[in-house]
């Protein structure tokens, strides 16, 4: 049986990481009988508890809190909708989506624990028999560096990955200098790999000209990448068809994308090979199977974006476990990246053998948050 949900803590965290702020929402909900499951929810922190706690004006604008307190929690998907519903008068593709996914988020966890079972189970079962991540590499180098210094810091990280025997990673590619060097520094970067594995390219939104892109990316066909991710500014779908009609590189796009409607425009219109939505942006996992589901339809791949807290990584874990449309899941380990808070704010971490990981096994989410982290920080 499950227990009512009791109450809803919205939980600011701040914190920098070399070169990017990570700070996060944390969400807890609370049963009758005392269990706690957890999420996250992306946005400014501040803004998003004034947001989640406003008071209700009318139907399409309602307290959170509001709506969820005394609801059965097993009923996710019905408990989404009327999230959305209350909310979609600010917040149909904004903020109102990231306080959701962080709701659904805990949801999962909460329901997991309190049916003693791990959290993808609830989202169908496990379509494979264990979890292949692509580890996301991110140097401590800033864009004024010469690429010498980064592919120095890349190689120690790839020997780390090698070691693990991972089978993808990626670079995020931040850099000042010409199209030239850039393709250069790739091309040197994939010859550093082992062959077994696989290198996809983050390129950060470098280009607004798509012929600019389709350049490079031309130049770059006989790295052969598994994809290119963030050619160009995120609103150009029309740029994105343009490339994505004229080089074999699989084009990754939706990465800022809400909703299953905002993702179908990038399979529509783009032509994207792989859409990757956000868990703690689009909707959360139950907005994450609903993309999946269309996913299949169409033959895309879905790789959810995950840069976050451990939070988000296991519920990105979960998510691959039972999708079938996911190859890799982007994770951002915490020995891989210089961020307390994804090394500290939840644990356990997942240990990776051979490149994978088991299935979860602990109820929820299977982490706990370091109340003691959270405390000091």
């Amino acid at each position: 049986m499950t227990s009512p949900i009791k109450k809803l803590e919205v939980i600011p965290v701040s914190v920098k990481s070399t070169n990017w702020d990570q700070s996060t929402v944390v969400i807890r909900l609370t049963d009758e009988n005392g269990l706690t499951g957890i999420g996250e929810a992306d946005g400014p922190p501040a803004t998003m508890v004034e947001y989640i706690n406003q008071d209700t004006a009318h139907g399409w604008s309602r307290n959170f809190e509001e709506m969820l307190l005394g609801r059965d929690p097993f009923e996710i998907p019905a408990i989404w909708d009327t999230l959305y519903e209350g909310s979609r008068w600010q917040g149909a593709r904004g903020l109102g989506l990231f306080a959701i996914s962080g709701i659904d988020m805990a949801l999962y966890d909460l329901v997991g624990k309190q049916l003693g079972v791990p959290a993808y189970k609830l989202l169908g079962g496990a379509q494979r028999q264990a979890l292949t991540p692509y580890m996301t590499l991110y140097p401590t180098c800033t864009a004024e560096d010469p690429l010498e210094k980064h592919l120095e810091e890349y190689k120690v990280l790839m020997d780390r990955c090698k070691s693990w025997g991972v089978k993808a990673v990626k670079m995020a590619i931040f850099t000042n200098e010409s199209d030239r060097a850039l393709t250069r520094f790739i091309k040197t970067a994939r010859e550093y790999l082992d062959d077994s594995m696989e290198l996809a390219v983050d390129f950060l939104y470098r280009w607004n000209d798509p012929y600019a892109a389709l350049r490079v990316l031309k130049e770059l066909d006989e790295c052969n990448l598994y994809f290119a991710e963030a050619i160009l500014n995120h609103d150009q779908i029309q740029g994105h068809k343009i490339v994505t009609d004229r080089i074999n590189t699989r084009v990754c796009g939706a990465e800022m994308a809400t909703t299953r409607f905002e993702v179908r425009e990038w399979i529509q219109k783009a032509g994207v090979a792989i859409v990757q939505p956000d868990v703690n942006r689009c909707g959360g996992l139950t907005e994450l199977r609903r993309i999946a589901d269309y996913c299949e339809l169409h033959g895309v791949e879905l790789m959810p974006h995950c840069w976050k807290t451990g939070i988000s990584a296991a519920a990105s874990r979960h998510f691959q476990a039972a999708s079938k449309v996911s190859t890799f899941f982007e994770y951002l380990h915490p020995e891989l990246t210089d961020s307390p808070l994804r090394e500290h704010l939840v644990t356990p971490e997942p240990v990776i053998r051979d490149g994978q990981f088991e299935l979860p096994t602990e109820p929820g989410l299977g982490i706990e948050l370091n109340e003691a982290y959270l405390q000091s920080i």
